[in-house]
């Protein structure tokens, strides 16, 4: 999927007031996450933490429910279109929450110390369950390795480029 044509789709799709600024789109094999960027609310000014948080959840909420249905009409025509689902979210007072996520079950053979990990972060509160603690592995070597992991990702776009521009079959 052509980054490009998803995010000219969804900047012609997405109504002109919803966000401050373009949204930011992402895209994997089954999933399309559109987030877009709220006005901050007076309370991230000059406040306490616990009330900028309030103020973010509240305006977040109030947006969720007033663009719900017009949301549900655009994810349908994208899934159409681009065969993913459409997860939503938005940031407001440097805080991000989600909307939608679409979790997908992910098959793997680990063997008895890996699982000993997970059952480690499991027992200690850090996760609810093997799940939670595989998907917080997942985020943590994101974070901790994301130019690495965008080397990467350029490198597979280049061989999805010679690919498509290989010969004929």
């Amino acid at each position: 999927m052509d980054p490009d044509e998803l995010r000219a789709w969804f900047s012609g799709r997405l109504p002109a007031g919803w966000f401050t600024a373009a949204p930011e789109i992402t895209a994997d094999r089954e999933e399309i996450t559109v987030i877009g960027p709220l006005a901050d609310t007076e309370a991230a000014a000059g406040h306490g933490d616990a009330e900028a948080a309030a103020a973010a959840e509240g305006r977040s909420r109030r947006f969720r429910e007033e663009t719900r249905e017009h949301r549900i009409e655009i994810a349908r025509e994208a899934e159409h279109r681009f065969g993913r689902k459409v997860s939503w979210g938005v940031e407001c007072n440097g805080r991000r929450v989600m909307f939608t996520t679409f979790s997908v079950p992910v098959m793997t053979r680990l063997r008895q110390p890996e699982r000993q990990v997970l059952d480690t972060l499991v027992d200690a509160g850090v996760a609810r369950s093997r799940s939670d603690a595989l998907a917080w592995c997942v985020r943590l070597v994101g974070q901790h390795q994301d130019p690495w992991l965008a080397d990467l990702r350029a490198a597979l776009r280049k061989v999805e480029q010679v690919r498509a521009d290989g010969p004929g079959q």
